[in-house]
């Protein structure tokens, strides 16, 4: 245990001397991530899919703050889907808009919560944002835990379409944002995920509030039990394979 406190100090003593560096280099790794995966999943538009892109984006972001990195995201999101379809374009548009007015308004200093929970669910870790913003951040963080889950899944979906399926003529296009809407906002697995979220971060963030000795950890368990039974239940309930 000494020697895990003894590392504990020097790597924050490392730190404290370096904080500027070490953070240029995590927003560098964390925009340069952000952008590859839109690209590997949604990649429309081949000129905008280059790893070029993704470079030349990431160092922008290294040198501002994390927010410029959401706002960039979003743009390249919109930029492929416009490359898919019109119809999926003003969709997207259009979430992104009413999300972007909860997030201002509510999350404004949270783009990291944002950015982390699609990341998340890629890694296949997706409790571990709800699990740290319990410990870290009130309850509103919520909200930003919901807005990078709908982006997950929204990816999700568009990975599944076809660049080639370019509708033409009003019926058609108003059928593609019908079943667009539907396979995002009707998906029974991704509000499974928002609703153990919620459960399991209002179960971490009250008991470690508590004065309790190893509340922290109590609260971890507790919330990660609550998250897998919550899951697991839902996915047997709703027939959805989480």
């Amino acid at each position: 245990m000494d020697n895990i406190y003894v590392l504990r100090g020097r790597l924050e003593e490392l730190y404290g001397k370096h904080s500027k560096w070490f953070d240029k280099i995590f927003q560098f790794v964390l925009a340069m991530l952000t952008f590859t995966v839109i690209n590997q999943n949604i990649g429309f538009l081949k000129s905008a899919a280059s790893p070029v892109v993704a470079l030349g984006l990431s160092v922008i972001c290294t040198f501002l703050p994390i927010m410029v990195t959401v706002v960039l995201a979003t743009v390249l999101i919109l930029v492929h889907t416009m490359a898919a379809s019109i119809g999926i374009f003003a969709v997207t548009a259009l979430v992104f808009l009413i999300m972007y007015i909860f997030y201002i308004r509510l999350t404004p200093k949270m783009a990291l919560v944002v950015l982390f929970t699609p990341l998340a669910f890629v890694l296949k870790i997706p409790f571990l944002v709800p699990v740290a913003c319990a410990l870290v951040y009130a309850p509103v963080s919520l909200v930003a835990v919901s807005c990078g889950t709908v982006v997950y899944y929204m990816m999700e979906y568009l990975k599944k379409i076809s660049a080639a399926s370019k509708t033409s003529g009003s019926k058609a296009m108003l059928a593609e944002i019908s079943t667009y809407v539907q396979k995002v906002f009707q998906n029974k697995e991704m509000w499974l995920y928002i609703v153990a979220f919620i459960i399991g971060f209002f179960i971490i963030y009250t008991i470690r509030r508590q004065e309790l000795d190893h509340a922290w950890k109590i609260g971890i368990i507790a919330g990660a039990i609550a998250n897998v039974v919550v899951t697991a239940m839902g996915s047997i309930a709703l027939g959805v394979n989480t």
